[in-house]
């Protein structure tokens, strides 16, 4: 056993023991599990709390004690010697007395173990009604012990180690061992724990009887740093007159007035030690500018050694990895408690100041002090008083056993003159107090540690920028569309953050045709990202105006000289006609596609010219034409993915037809194994954008197609053909909505196209109206006139005749929009289909 104070100082012994706490509600189950008694028993908090206590306790078997020492019960695994009844009597609240006793156990493991424990019953408004508290007797045995008993086989001699109950007063220094009780308790509020405390101390302080003849206190051991080691023994070098392990210092010049027989320079063995400690402090934060791993690295710094808990603050702007906090803190500013570090028991510290807390602080606490002045706040002794009214600010908790006979450090972590957070610092009444200059090292240490949480805050930020940016240029690929399924896949560079010019794209366009497009803006960073943002707009802006292949890429080429010389890119602009099974490409400086066929599974680099980087000028771009079948795979990338410094890039695009054949579940999973294959996390140092779409086709006989004149007598006819069309294919349920939308925007273009754009009523003009039909996972409907001017939803009056057929259209079609041809326009809507798409069936899979 170890004593709380020296020798010369302490007048009886108090024993220090590494106590199990465990708490019994009414219902008899535990409601506490303290980690001594998960380390004594061997059983988790999880496995402990909620569960009987008779089934876990170690004299939970027993008979009612008869004072004798009973043995246990039949089918037992430990005997028992008793100071007084029972625990199983005191669960069953047959005794308002304290018990105590010895236990001898197998544990959860099968280890034997020699407990001694005490019990409690309680009483009052709280749920708690059973406080037992456990240690290991092995840990009593005198040297040369051989026996749980305590027999030692050298002399014969026994001595006997029992559990006792003892009034407090009967000690010296009772009054500071009171105050010790509350260490060994639960978190819990004020209220819980002065009522525990006043109950224990009534009935009897834990005591451990030697022999039947001394009785010594228990006080709980949560272990002994070296660091208090070392305190100890400057102190006592200090007194003695000489310092061991301090060697003398060459090239220091003296102190002139010091007499050279008073000893070795104690100030300067002080000041040499909280130099060593900032330079290790130096050292160990900083190492990353991860804003989560350098508030750990911050917070971990200050325990054990300047230190026994620290617990770090900061703002909510900075948590978030957001802008500069704005103005100075106040009682409504909230601080979220980011880390803490001790080294008192696990888990004593996690009820009342649990990581991850978001508080804001009053102002008569010295936490709000140090933020608003931006000034290290010290206390070197935490009274009664003090501890009370800092508690008092704070609901449903109770500071007071861990705060109160404590050291307290509060230094502000600053940057530019701004308080981004706080630390707290807090030392045990065994360890020398906070002093001034302990003050002057601490503000250095945040000081530091500000430095270098400014650094990470502002990577982040910059990080989430970038990221944001990136994103929000990302479209948002719909996975199923007319004809074909889509997958993607977006790998930001290893360089400058999470932000590139690589992008991809696909664009819906007149006569269910898919536009597939793949950039790649040459250079990384910011700049490329808002190049790739204005090309990747320009593209789909000239996409709706359903441009050929090869005039999108000259105009997208023009408008880049336009814009800058700066401004290259490689671009790969696909269109995929389902109905016709066939693609129309065009390259600008990209890598070509590949094409996996599914009639047997091989991949193919398609032979596209290649053609100059958008930006270059004066080179023509040309389209070609690849046939395709139901099922065939297309794969477009970006350089990034199949080229390694210092190898040749046909063995990267090799790679890619050989990754892009095997055979997988899904699209997702194809894309996966792709990247497997050609990621490269180690070597690869560009971002990388894949695109993956199946070609599923769809079958003539599910589409029709008809040609109307430009009389409204042409609007029923149009209604007619389109109910025998989708009686005949199944879609019953979809007629009379899709007649409507149909009989609206064939209206529509009848009374409106045709007028060559000057507004006029197009009955009777010339040209015709076409009305496409096309099923697919929904219904396309699609109406096409020689008008280029598109229609626009009208607030109609209750007295007006028309204007509200585009949003009879607006409300029930599922998605609607317009699209600019070479002879006019394509007005389309999209119908949602109940059921499954059985227009779809017989459909190869990847």
């Amino acid at each position: 056993m170890d004593s709380l104070m020296p020798p010369e100082q302490q007048p009886a012994p108090s024993g220090r023991i590494p106590l199990a706490v465990i708490v019994v509600d009414a219902a008899g189950l535990v409601s506490h599990w303290s980690t001594g008694a998960r380390r004594l028993f061997c059983l988790s908090r999880e496995q402990a709390v909620g569960s009987p206590a008779v089934d876990l306790l170690p004299v939970s078997s027993l008979p009612v004690n008869d004072g004798l020492g009973a043995p246990a019960a039949a089918g037992s695994a430990y005997g028992d010697e008793g100071a007084g009844p029972d625990l199983d009597s005191s669960l069953s609240g047959e005794t308002s007395y304290p018990t105590a006793g010895r236990a001898r156990l197998a544990d959860a493991e099968g280890r034997p173990i020699d407990v001694l424990w005490w019990a409690y019953p309680l009483v009052g408004p709280g749920t708690e009604r059973l406080l037992v508290l456990a240690a290991d007797a092995a840990r009593l045995r005198p040297p040369g012990a051989a026996d749980a008993d305590g027999s030692d086989g050298s002399d014969g001699v026994i001595e006997r180690v029992a559990p006792g109950f003892a009034l407090h007063t009967e000690f010296p220094q009772a009054e500071g061992l009171a105050k010790r009780l509350p260490e060994i308790l639960p978190n819990m509020g004020p209220a819980g724990s002065s009522r525990i405390v006043a109950q224990v101390l009534e009935l009897g302080y834990p005591v451990l009887e030697i022999s039947k003849h001394d009785r010594v206190p228990v006080t709980p051991d949560w272990g002994v740093p070296r660091y208090v080691e070392r305190e100890a023994r400057l102190r006592r070098a200090a007194a003695r007159g000489s310092v061991p392990g301090l060697p003398q210092q060459r090239g220091t010049a003296p102190d002139p007035e010091r007499d050279p027989d008073d000893g070795p320079d104690l100030e300067y063995a002080a000041v040499r030690e909280r130099l060593e400690f900032l330079n290790e402090v130096s050292g160990r934060i900083g190492s990353s500018l991860d804003l989560t791993r350098t508030i750990r690295e911050v917070t971990s710094a200050a325990v054990p050694r300047f230190a026994d808990f620290a617990g770090t603050h900061l703002r909510a702007q900075v948590l978030a990895g957001e802008g500069f906090p704005d103005g100075p803190p106040d009682v409504t500013t909230v601080w979220h408690r980011v880390w803490v570090e001790h080294n008192d028991e696990p888990g004593r510290w996690d009820d009342t100041v649990p990581v991850g807390e978001a508080i804001a602080f009053p102002d008569h606490t010295p936490f709000f002090q140090c933020m608003v002045t931006g000034e290290p706040v010290l206390i070197p002794r935490v009274s009664e008083e003090l501890g009370d009214r800092i508690s008092a600010q704070f609901e449903k908790r109770d500071l007071r056993p861990l705060i109160n006979g404590r050291s307290i450090l509060i230094v502000p972590l600053k940057a530019r003159n701004v308080v981004l957070g706080f630390m707290v610092l807090l030392r045990r009444a065994e360890r020398e107090p906070f002093n001034d200059m302990d003050r002057t090292t601490g503000a250095e240490m945040a000081a530091r540690a500000g430095l270098v949480l400014d650094n990470a805050r502002m990577y982040t930020f910059q990080e989430n920028v970038a990221e944001t940016l990136q994103d929000s240029m990302l479209p948002h690929i719909t996975p199923r569309m007319a004809g074909c399924d889509v997958a993607t896949r977006y790998l930001p560079g290893m360089r400058l953050g999470r932000v590139g010019g690589d992008w991809f794209d696909t664009i819906k366009l007149p006569g269910s045709r898919v536009a597939l497009v793949v950039g790649d803006v040459m250079g990384h960073g910011l700049n490329s990202a808002a190049m790739m943002g204005q090309l990747r707009t320009a593209v789909q802006t000239m996409a709706a105006l359903d441009l050929p292949p090869a005039q999108l890429l000259r105009n997208l080429d023009d408008l880049a000289q336009r814009l800058g010389e700066q401004y290259l890119a490689t671009c790969l602009y696909v269109v995929y006609d389902p109905v016709e099974s066939e693609l129309l490409i065009s390259n600008a400086g990209h890598i070509p596609p590949v094409l996996v066929r599914a009639a047997d599974g091989r991949s193919e680099l398609l032979g596209v010219p290649t053609g100059a980087p958008i930006g270059v000028g004066g080179v023509p771009f040309e389209t070609v034409s690849v046939p395709v079948a139901s099922g065939d795979r297309l794969v477009l990338c970006t350089d990034g993915l199949v080229e390694v410094r210092g190898q040749d890039i046909g063995a990267g695009l090799a790679a890619l037809c050989e990754s892009a054949a095997h055979p997988a579940a899904s699209m997702d999973d194809a894309c996966d194994t792709i990247i497997r294959a050609l990621g490269r996390q180690g070597e690869r140092k560009d971002d990388v954008a894949l695109l993956m779409a199946r070609l599923r086709g769809i079958e003539r006989e599910h589409v029709a197609e008809w040609r109307l004149g430009r009389d409204p007598g042409e609007v029923g006819r149009a209604r007619a053909m389109a109910r025998k069309t989708l009686i005949a294919w199944g879609l019953v349920d979809a007629v009379d909505v899709a007649e409507l939308l149909v009989s609206e925007v064939v209206t529509n273009a009848i009374r409106y196209g045709g007028g060559g754009g000057d507004g006029h009523r197009g009955e009777g003009h010339g040209g015709s109206v076409g009305l496409r039909l096309v099923w697919a996972d929904a219904l396309l409907c699609e109406v096409s006139d020689d008008d280029p001017s598109v229609p626009v939803l009208m607030s109609a009056g209750p007295d007006d005749e028309g204007g509200r057929g585009m949003r009879v259209v607006s409300r029930l079609a599922t998605e609607w929009g317009t699209s600019r041809t070479a002879q006019g326009k394509t007005v389309w809507f999209e119908q949602t289909l109940a059921g499954p798409a059985r227009g779809w069936r017989g459909r190869p899979a990847v």
